[in-house]
């Protein structure tokens, strides 16, 4: 099965396309913002370099999957919109990837416990636990504290990967771990794994939002007055 990958959750843009476990062509780029503008480049690039198979370019690729957060609420977007354009453009399957499973899969070695921990900013963490490749619950938005907390209960050290392990690290430096991956992005060769093995009725391309956004929409429209108190005494 040949699956084209694309993820622009968290700090990078990646496209990859892969023929079960064999990458024909990978792309990752570390970026916090500008994925809109390379993630095409980066999608033609990779289809362009599966030459020499059974099928070449779009005609290759069996499935896609994207990664669909928690993460950056525009990057996940981005990535979204594309595979499902993509997708419909050519009737291929879409399968939304959990950005914390990739994350946890990403790990070289994923016996015992994984926690998978990507900052969510405001003291918080995105966070979501596995022990040996399963999950424990769901992807979840904990404070630093309760993230802390979950991992402690697990009653053995875990591996911890991801942006927000270092953050955690850094408030709960006493916190026994076994080791710390601070990966900016889940591997392509993760998101190429869980796209061949998934099912798509069970992977909506869904986005996975646990908070609402920082952004909120402005109080009055250009041009409108600023309210006074006895304008909004009135309300």
């Amino acid at each position: 099965m040949t699956v084209l990958v694309i993820d622009t959750a968290l700090g990078a843009c990646t496209a990859a396309m892969f023929d079960g476990d064999r990458p024909l062509a990978v792309r990752l780029e570390p970026m916090a913002k500008g994925h809109q503008e390379r993630l095409g480049g980066l999608v033609r690039d990779v289809v362009a370099e599966t030459g020499g198979e059974v099928k070449t370019g779009f005609d290759a690729i069996d499935r896609i999957g994207v990664t669909v957060g928690p993460g950056s609420f525009t990057g996940l977007r981005v990535g979204l919109a594309f595979a499902l354009g993509l997708g419909a453009a050519l009737d291929r399957p879409v399968l939304g990837l959990s950005t914390l499973e990739a994350l946890a899969a990403s790990v070289a070695d994923a016996a015992g416990p994984v926690a998978a921990l990507i900052d969510a900013r405001r003291g918080q963490v995105y966070a979501r636990l596995f022990d040996d490749g399963v999950p424990l619950g769901p992807d979840s938005a904990l404070t630093l504290e309760d993230a802390a907390r979950a991992i402690q209960a697990l009653g053995r050290p875990a591996r911890w990967v991801g942006n927000g392990a270092s953050v955690l690290a850094e408030a709960f430096p006493e916190l026994a771990r076994l080791d710390i991956d601070p990966c900016v992005a889940p591997s392509p060769e993760a998101l190429a794994r869980l796209t061949s093995a998934g099912d798509p009725a069970t992977r909506p391309p869904r986005p996975i939002y646990l908070r609402a956004p920082d952004a909120t929409p402005p109080s009055r429209l250009p041009g409108q007055p600023r309210q006074g108190p006895a304008d909004r005494a009135s309300r």
